[in-house]
């Protein structure tokens, strides 16, 4: 039940809930109070004191809004609501006095520093500041620390706002970062020298209101001013987080994240935000033919007549549909391929998931129902690797009490769970038991390609689909394919999997799957944006946009259609995916009825109804799958490594060494004990 009160800020009475603090209230009245160390989605420190303001009637100095709850206001003497002023003098004179000793130490960085245009302590020491300082004596210097290769330290500029301990030790789930030190030695350092593990620790460069945390490979290569800021969505997991993607004339310069409470609130993972030397490097940029047994560059024309004559020659066409292809590629390939009596599967990995059964390959669930969960199964997941901000919403829940069981390989989640058993015999034996405790508890069961993509992955499904009955739970499927939902909506599926598209098959046409082998003997025709797996295997290959050059639609692993938007150019002579597919068909003499991307997203909805309602969880009708044999082996890992599981993070040096660090890590000698 809420605890609504009314309160008098600066002139304006609002009423909100008294758990409020002082500094929400003030956000929820639209008056701005400035702030270094409290932050919405972390623990309140309460140490900057800049967020000082006064209370009437209360102790006769100012009081820090963001450690004082609006039920903690004393009433006016005749029963009036408690008055609050964020701009009296004496609010003024604190925050100055404040600012003043924030810069005590502060160096005067700025023409040199990474942050400088977009820099917290710059902004209100403008607006809330004094323009002299009485400070003579020589300013404190710090060393810098080593935090590995994502995130540079100038630890001289820190004003030990401690969001980084507290982003560190709340969300990403990592104890390395601390205070040690007292009054002017105080100083934020990582334990015994330690470089941070955590596939989240790019956001405290974010979080960071000064210099001190910087991103390591942007430095000194741009400046705010020069950027052009694009809204768009991250395809390296299938969360679909929102990110903004800032390009200096046709090179992306950074990634950073936007806020979306039902998707990823505000973080992302050190893969999407660090990701973007991978779209400079092992570009596709011409047409390629192969000719006696060697690819040679070609012309756009040569490259579609040889693609066109493989394809009208051929008995039987194959479409695959890869992990990072936006939702109209595969829709056009769809009508390419069928219309030439072919068929299409983007299930490349093999997952067994339900072709039309929508509740079955993305579930019941929104990511949100996570916050609210009691009880959590995980089968055959490892969200940590998978979808890190994900993992990072499941250890929220966590740290609210909610317990969390896990079926597949024992894995490190950053916080405790229940390991219940590696296979399918732990489902059998959960079914089997009573959970009329877990009834009438909000109560979640999220399943992953770990437990799909094999023999048995339909069994699987069915049994997971089973107990979340049984224990009244909502359902979601995890998935590792940014655009595997989208090409299940729109029906690339084969009845038998790749397995029965591919067979048979003299003609394969390859969009940017290249996770997978195609087997020897047909001829290839691969459209995608990197030099990968799939462009050594083809006879032809037509380069295609990655997703920051075109305009796609991408759905999440809940469900959500989201669109990615066109931040910079393709280089060279490389086209959009969906125009490369028209000008082929137009080629074989059967032109796909649309000229334009408007007109085939209007094919596209009227097919899928749903696809339209952009940034909404469709509700999927719950039907079960029939149940089948489980086989005794354990579940396995969905990916085995987490930084190169698509050509784009494979070219990109920085998740080269990222994955070169991680399995160092892994192999380390433990010491004898």
């Amino acid at each position: 039940m809420s605890d609504l009160r009314k309160v008098n800020i600066d002139g304006h009475e609002v009423e909100v809930d008294g758990a409020m603090t002082l500094i929400q209230a003030c956000e929820e009245a639209g008056i701005e109070v400035p702030r270094f160390c409290y932050h919405e989605r972390l623990s309140i420190a309460g140490n900057c004191r800049m967020c000082l303001v006064e209370v009437v009637g209360g102790p006769p100095k100012p009081a820090a809004s963001c450690a004082m709850q609006v039920r903690d206001l004393r009433p006016g003497p005749e029963g009036q609501a408690p008055v609050v002023k964020t701009n009296s003098p004496m609010v003024k004179k604190a925050r100055e006095g404040v600012m003043e000793f924030l810069l005590i130490n502060h160096p005067l960085d700025c023409p040199i520093c990474d942050q400088g245009g977009e820099c917290d302590l710059q902004d209100q020491a403008m607006a809330y500041g004094v323009d002299f300082s009485r400070f003579r004596e020589p300013k404190r210097a710090t060393e810098d620390l080593d935090l590995g290769p994502l995130v540079e330290t100038h630890m001289t500029r820190c004003i030990s706002c401690t969001r980084c301990v507290r982003f560190t030790t709340e969300v990403a789930g990592i104890h390395q970062m601390g205070q040690t030190g007292r009054g002017e030695d105080a100083e934020i350092t990582s334990y015994l020298g330690e470089t941070l593990n955590s596939n989240m620790q790019g956001n405290i460069i974010d979080l960071c209101p000064v210099g001190a945390l910087v991103s390591k490979p942007y430095a000194f290569t741009a400046r705010p001013w020069e950027l052009t800021k694009t809204e768009s969505i991250d395809v390296m997991d299938a969360l679909g987080s929102n990110i903004r993607v800032d390009t200096k004339g046709r090179e992306v310069m950074r990634f950073l994240p936007r806020n979306h409470d039902g998707v990823n609130e505000e973080w992302i993972s050190d893969k999407t935000r660090f990701v973007w030397d991978g779209l400079r490097r092992q570009r596709l940029d011409k047409p390629y033919v192969r000719i006696d047994g060697k690819l040679k560059p070609a012309s756009w024309g040569e490259a579609l007549q040889a693609a066109a004559k493989a394809i009208k020659g051929a008995r039987k066409v194959a479409g695959v549909v890869g992990d990072l292809a936006p939702t109209e590629a595969a829709f056009a390939l769809k009508a390419l391929v069928e219309g030439h009596g072919g068929a299409v599967e983007c299930r490349a990995d093999g997952a067994k998931l339900p072709s039309g059964n929508r509740s079955g390959y993305v579930g019941t669930a929104s990511i949100e129902d996570i916050d609210t969960a009691e009880a959590i199964m995980l089968i055959g997941c490892n969200p940590r690797d998978e979808a890190p901000v994900l993992n990072a919403r499941l250890r929220k829940a966590w740290s609210r009490g909610a317990n969390v069981g896990v079926v597949g390989p024992e894995v490190d989640l950053t916080f405790d769970h229940a390991h219940l058993g590696t296979g399918p015999a732990a489902l059998t034996e959960l079914l089997a038991k009573d959970h009329s405790d877990v009834a009438d508890k909000p109560s979640l069961i999220i399943v992953g390609q770990g437990a799909l993509a094999r023999e048995d992955g339909a069994a699987v499904l069915a049994a997971a689909q089973a107990l979340a009955d049984a224990t009244k739970s909502k359902f979601l499927v995890l998935h590792t394919a940014a655009g595997r939902v989208g090409a299940m909506d729109v029906g690339a599926t084969t009845d038998g999997g790749i397995t029965a598209a591919l067979d048979g098959a003299d003609v394969v046409y390859n969009l940017g799957a290249d996770e997978g082998d195609i087997p020897a003997g047909p001829f290839v025709i691969y459209q995608g944006s990197h030099g990968d797996r799939g462009a050594h295997r083809a006879d032809v290959i037509l380069p295609a946009a990655a997703y920051t050059e075109e305009n796609g639609l991408f759905v999440n692993t809940e469900g959500r259609p989201q669109l990615a938007m066109r931040a910079s150019f393709a280089p060279g002579e490389a086209k959009e995916n969906w125009a490369i597919l028209r000008a082929l068909s137009g080629e074989l003499g059967a032109p796909l009825p649309y000229d334009s991307l408007a007109q085939l997203r209007q094919a596209l909805v009227k097919a899928v109804p749903h696809l339209k309602k952009i940034d909404e969880v469709a509700q999927n009708e719950w039907t079960r799958e029939a149940e089948g044999k489980m086989t005794d082996a354990p579940f396995a890992r969905a990916i085995s490594e987490h930084y190169l599981t698509n050509p784009i993070a494979r070219a990109s040096q920085l998740m080269g060494e990222l994955a070169a660090n991680a399995k160092a890590r892994q192999d380390a000698p433990m010491a004898a004990e």
